[in-house]
């Protein structure tokens, strides 16, 4: 007869307080996790420095193929 109280107990409290603490803690965590930090900022401004300079370097490689070859155009590789 204990089991058969004890059982439906345990339940609403899985129910009523241990599913709405771990959802709202993973929502808080989540929050938390929504900002850049200071070492993602930087890691963005490397890697947009990063693809600046290979954008550059392709522009001028481009420029060196098409002083070399008249009739290549970028894009036209197909």
């Amino acid at each position: 007869m204990g089991e058969d109280v004890f059982l439906p107990i345990v339940i609403c409290g899985m129910l009523f307080i241990g599913l709405p603490w771990i959802l709202f803690h993973y929502v808080t965590q989540w929050k938390k996790a929504g900002t850049l930090s200071v070492e993602d900022e930087n890691l963005l401004d490397e890697l947009h420095d990063t693809a600046r300079r290979l954008d550059d370097r392709l522009r001028s490689i481009e420029r060196i193929i098409a002083a070399d070859n008249p009739e290549w155009r970028p894009g036209n590789e197909r």
